[in-house]
């Protein structure tokens, strides 16, 4: 520490609040509302300038919701977003999850921002609870904070102002680089598998033998630690393999005992429900297992060979396909006819081969820049944690 700094408890030179929530089943509480509402979702980032809510004044006077002013420091506390903060640029409500650091002379909220900003992970390791993991107000207010005095704040917060817009501007680069590898390799996939071949529905090319349902599915208490796999959509990693580590099993005897839903060695696996439809694995290198209801088998006949079948199901065009048959609105589904309706573009089983190595070799060129610019995007986090460590050392010039 710097000497000449002061370190004291945030609530020794702060105020703090917490926000409130109207109550919902009161609607002159939120409609016409004008007084712009926050939850804890909308914390981050060092200006706070727009809300998604309103609340009226009858719900902001009939609530524990306070108005906040202009460049209070937010805290999140509660859930999945604990730990975010961000600076208020505008006069807000929020609330209860949020805890306000009211502004006053004695500090620079950005300093104040930064060095949250910093504290993050250690703030984030004293929430309680397991669900709801929950940074309590008076955590808040009893973390130590070094103080010095004002214009070496000032100079602190200028001198991470400079630093973290450069950083922002290297992210964004580092981000667009991958994104730009992602849409270059979907532009591969779908000029590769639409530029040769007439077009087919998938069931004369595949058989969908053992369909997309099972019977006698087992429950978790039924799970062994060795034995045959069971397959299900959590398991699907993009690559199109089966995480080995989330792989659950069923004994012999009760994968004998199903009525359906045997996979074996060469077939796919391909989600028909939910937030994941379309996703696709091989069921390689396992031989054997069976497949959850979430789930349905397509095994790949002579003419097609299961990795032109895996880049049509994953590629835009395969996208489209599910576009054209997806129905439910919850829960979106497709029905196992329905992917067999879908049409791809088929060539020689020569030219299949021959457009997977293609295919394979920009997947793997693109991976390769994947794994490079994920380490660009490490090395920018370490050194904007560096530069946090050092700042609050006393030992940024």
């Amino acid at each position: 520490m710097k000497a000449g700094w002061e370190v004291k408890a945030l609530g020794q030179v702060a105020k703090t609040s917490s926000g409130g929530t109207p109550l919902k089943s009161n609607r002159g509480f939120y409609e016409g509302g004008d007084i712009p509402w926050l939850v804890s979702g909308e914390v981050a980032g060092s200006n706070i300038v727009t809300a998604k809510r309103a609340i009226t004044q009858k719900g902001l006077d009939g609530s524990s919701a306070k108005l906040f002013p202009v460049n209070s420091v937010l805290v999140a506390m509660y859930g999945a977003t604990a730990g975010e903060v961000g600076i208020l640029r505008f006069q807000a409500s929020t609330n209860q999850a949020v805890c306000a650091i009211l502004p006053n002379a004695d500090y620079v909220p950005e300093y104040i921002y930064y060095y949250f900003l910093h504290i993050k992970p250690w703030l984030v390791g004293q929430a309680v609870g397991n669900a709801q993991p929950n940074i309590s107000q008076a955590k808040i207010k009893a973390v130590k904070i070094p103080l010095p005095p004002l214009d070496e704040q000032k100079r602190i917060v200028a001198v991470l102002d400079a630093a973290f817009e450069g950083l922002t501007r290297a992210r964004i680069h580092v981000e667009t680089n991958l994104q730009n590898a992602r849409e270059l390799f979907e532009r591969s996939v779908a000029l590769a598998l639409s530029s040769k071949g007439e077009a087919v529905e998938l069931k004369d090319v595949v058989s969908f033998h053992n369909g997309d349902r099972g019977k006698n599915y087992p429950n978790k208490s039924e799970y062994v630690v060795e034995g045959v796999p069971w397959l299900n959509t959590g398991q699907i990693l993009p690559d199109g393999s089966l995480n080995a580590t989330k792989m659950n099993f069923i004994t012999r005897e009760k994968f004998q005992s199903l009525g359906g839903g045997r996979v074996q060695q060469g077939d796919l696996v391909f989600c028909l429900r939910g937030a994941t439809i379309g996703k696709t694995a091989f069921v390689a290198p396992h031989t054997e297992g069976a497949i959850a209801s979430s789930l349905m088998i397509i095994r790949p006949s002579g003419k097609i060979s299961d990795r032109y079948a895996f880049y049509f199901l994953t590629s835009d065009l395969g996208k489209e396909e599910i576009k054209r048959f997806i129905g439910g609105a919850a829960q979106p589904n497709l029905a196992g006819e329905s992917v067999g309706r879908f049409r791809v573009s088929l060539p020689s089983r020569q030219i299949q081969d021959e457009i997977v190595e293609q295919l394979d070799q920009i997947k793997n060129a693109c991976e390769s820049l994947a794994t490079c610019q994920a380490a660009k995007l490490q090395d920018l986090d370490d050194l904007r944690q560096s530069l946090l460590q050092k700042a609050f050392a006393g030992e940024l010039t």
